[in-house]
């Protein structure tokens, strides 16, 4: 089986991180993009080189389609490690285990500490539970590559003290871009659903208060359903299972051909089949679909289960995200939840990375009335912050005028260079958390960077990177860029070093003045 291009860099950064010594690391790629099929890659070059390989994963359906796909992209077979099977004894240098089997002390002391080189978490956002604690311990030795789909920034946190490490990570913009996912549509819903009274546990909403909260407005959603997707394949989210079935009972009133699967379904591959067949054009189910099934021609998704966890939601979108014949993009429904105290997850947070064009996204949206593009909503909300970031940048580089400093402030450079992973920035790993080092420091200020606004570490980290990269691409250095937007000139990030110095020049010639024919708001480079 060929690996698509992003797929082929995915594998051989995770073996960089290993040969490099880094033992655990990370691979993000968003759901519908083939994370099984890397790994399974990644299993095949690993048994290549000798080792036994475990997969591990909390649910049977993953090991089932870890050891599918494994089977079709290598030829290779597995054995299982779950329940009463076992691998003691099998020829079968794979392994798929259930980490509720594998976690259990009388059967972990079956096998020696160095029986695995490798062990490859499945939806790895899981991983940080003593369950996988305790397995992950028992083989010291093996190398650790967890795989998931976009994690929230609250899961990365946690991700940073298990993994040393992020080898790669596939967005799902740049999914959409490059044709491999479908693009997304989103709409607000205008009706107003009131969580005041939910409780939360665990960081995330409470089931069984979210289920009394929807119930009153549950016909109300499926008149406006009918408005937009009469005539699509929707899957619905719900948070309980009584909540899924009556609310299946509401859509088939109003018209739909509407079914309910949950983890007692005994009918529950028929009522899939039917699904994707199309007997049915909407599929209810309390959190069932958010991991292990594919039906690539759903072309709507209804999220009536708010949530805080950006994993959690994007698993749920993700079940839409496919390409399938006929189908030209994804269209995303979302609630405009009355919530005083929590921060909800809404269609910015699968594409934002800064919360603030996340929150300009999301008003956008919800008073646009129609479906809208996600990308196109991103990149308006984006120059909408960037605006305002520039008000409150042209009030500080006032200021910073007349405190007459020579450096330049971080936000002053990202800005200029138009940097929003480095405005964006969140420190995921123990050492990005730590302090700025003096050497770090000591370089930042030599090439031209005030270090006193930058926090932590990563950030520094990279920043200077960056500095070194524009070096190589002859850009402007963040002195040119001090002294020419302190003139009142305009992104002079963007600029060439070449076009920089040659201005400043001019104006040196011209006693440190401005030649009167340039007018520094609306001169572009190399005019």
């Amino acid at each position: 089986m060929e690996l698509r291009p992003y797929q082929r860099e995915a594998k051989e950064a995770v073996f960089e991180n290993w040969d490099n010594g880094t033992k655990k690391t990370l691979l993000v790629l968003p759901t519908g993009c083939g994370k099984t099929i890397v790994f399974a890659k990644i299993t095949e070059e690993c048994v290549r080189q000798g080792d036994r390989v475990l997969i591990l994963a909390h649910r049977g359906e993953l090991l089932d389609q870890a050891a599918d796909k494994i089977a079709k992209a290598t030829g290779l077979g597995c054995a299982t490690e779950k329940a009463e099977q076992t691998c003691i004894g099998s020829w079968f240098r794979i392994v798929v285990g259930s980490v509720q089997s594998m976690m259990r002390k009388k059967r972990l002391e079956r096998f020696p500490e160095d029986f695995f080189g490798t062990i490859i978490i499945d939806e790895a956002h899981h991983c940080v539970s003593d369950s996988y604690q305790r397995v992950l311990n028992h083989f010291p030795c093996a190398k650790i590559l967890g795989v998931t789909a976009t994690p929230d920034r609250g899961d990365m946190k946690n991700l940073g003290n298990v993994f040393e490490s992020l080898a790669y990570e596939y967005t799902m913009p740049r999914a959409i871009k490059e044709g491999y996912l479908s693009p997304i549509k989103a709409i607000t819903i205008p009706l107003k659903v009131d969580l005041s009274g939910v409780g939360v546990q665990s960081g995330d909403f409470k089931l069984e208060d979210l289920g009394t909260a929807l119930d009153p407005y549950l016909r109300e959603i499926a008149e406006e359903m009918k408005k937009y997707c009469m005539d699509k394949k929707t899957v619905v989210f719900l948070p309980l299972v009584k909540t899924s079935q009556k609310f299946r009972d509401i859509l088939n009133e109003n018209g739909f051909r509407a079914a309910e699967v949950n983890g007692e379904s005994q009918d529950r591959a028929e009522i899939l089949q039917d699904f994707e067949a199309g007997r049915y054009n909407v599929l209810c189910n309390s959190m069932l679909l958010t991991e292990g099934w594919d039906c690539p021609s759903v072309d709507c998704i209804a999220v009536l289960r708010p949530t805080k966890v950006r994993s959690l939601y994007c698993q749920m979108v993700g079940r839409g995200t496919r390409l399938a014949p006929g189908k030209d993009h994804l269209l995303l429904l979302d609630f405009l939840w009355h919530t005083e105290r929590h921060e909800l997850c809404h269609p910015a947070h699968l594409i934002c990375e800064n919360e603030d064009v996340a929150k300009k996204m999301t008003e956008n949206l919800e008073t646009a009335g129609c479906p809208m593009d996600i990308e196109v909503a991103e990149k308006a909300a984006a120059e909408d912050v960037i605006a305002q970031r520039e008000e409150a940048l042209a009030k500080q580089l006032a200021e910073m005028k007349r405190r007459k400093k020579k450096l330049v402030d971080p936000l002053q450079f990202e800005m200029s260079i138009q940097a929003e992973d480095l405005s964006g920035y969140v420190p995921a790993f123990g050492w990005e958390m730590a302090p700025p080092s003096d050497k770090q420091k000591q370089t930042l200020e030599k090439l031209g960077i005030l270090p006193d606004q930058i926090d932590n570490a990563g950030k520094a980290a990279k920043i200077l990177d960056r500095l070194n990269k524009r070096k190589e691409e002859n850009l402007t250095t963040p002195k040119q860029i001090r002294f020419l937007e302190g003139k009142g000139f305009q992104h002079v990030g963007t600029w060439q070093f070449d076009t920089a110095k040659r201005l400043i020049d001019r104006i040196a010639s011209n006693g440190w003045r401005i030649p009167p024919e340039i007018n520094p708001v609306e001169y572009r480079e190399g005019a």
